[in-house]
């Protein structure tokens, strides 16, 4: 039985900007991206932590150090400048695999420039994250 686990997340990263008119996705900058392990055109969850909306969309890349994240299309609707989101991806895992499964999660400074990388596992109790 395959079983779905948290593979990456960006946590409490800062919308830069919104574009309704752009063809969809989340626009993030490459090192967050390179951070997180995530690919361009990967599936990613959206959670607004201060809108409280959530939406399924795609990475695609924006430039390393500029620290955006753009929101954009339909889901510029959902988020404004300024509002904390995590970006999460997820793996299907099976029985075998969950005991060596590491989580990245990258926690972020105020400019969206990657401060700390943390793996976490199933098993042990994460670290605590207050950047």
């Amino acid at each position: 039985m395959m079983r779905p686990f948290l593979r990456a997340k960006l946590h409490r990263v800062r919308v830069t900007r919104c574009d309704l008119e752009y063809v969809g996705s989340i626009s993030i900058d490459r090192n967050l991206l390179e951070a997180a392990d995530l690919l361009p055109l990967e599936q990613v969850e959206v959670y607004n932590l201060t809108q409280g909306t959530r939406f399924t969309t795609y990475c695609i890349l924006a430039p390393a150090g500029s620290g955006e994240i753009g929101i954009n299309g339909a889901a510029a609707h959902l988020d404004k400048p300024s509002d904390l989101v995590i970006v999460a991806a997820y793996c299907w895992l099976d029985r075998e695999e969950i005991p060596h499964h590491r989580a990245r999660v990258v926690l972020v400074d105020g400019d969206n420039r990657p401060l700390e990388i943390r793996r976490q596992s199933p098993f042990e109790e994460p670290e605590a994250a207050n950047p």
